[in-house]
């Protein structure tokens, strides 16, 4: 099947909603990138499913190393989807000061403070 035929045929309602379970929030261009690129929005779905399936470590753990990862970046909406996505898995605030602990000593002091800055903004919402 070629890609014109595959395109619109992704049927991935519930992938989506696994997605928003996943990170919280679903960034307005990969929902409309359902519709424009079926196959990567696809492919991206099963590798996020894969990220976030417990292992190792579970989908609680691996949400406070993205929280750190987004506040070591001072990435404001990944953040806040991180932050939403962690409440969602019983995320506490304590935990999430930790983690920005970890964030600080390795990137820096203004990571840290926008990451509890962000942290109780979503956290007291």
């Amino acid at each position: 099947m070629s890609f014109e035929e595959k395109k619109g045929t992704c049927g991935c309602q519930g992938q989506m909603r696994e997605l928003e379970h996943n990170i919280g929030h679903v960034p307005v261009f990969f929902k409309e990138l359902a519709e424009s690129d079926p196959l990567i929005h696809e492919a991206v779905l099963k590798l996020d499913n894969y990220i976030w399936s417990d292992g190792s470590l579970t989908r609680k753990e691996k949400k406070l190393i993205a929280i750190g990862i987004a506040a070591a970046m001072r990435d404001d909406h990944a953040l806040r989807a991180q932050l939403a996505g962690a409440q969602m898995v019983g995320v506490e605030l304590d935990e999430v000061e930790e983690a920005l602990r970890v964030s600080y000593m390795l990137a820096g002091m203004p990571s840290y403070v926008h990451g509890k800055y962000v942290a109780k903004s979503v956290f007291h919402e």
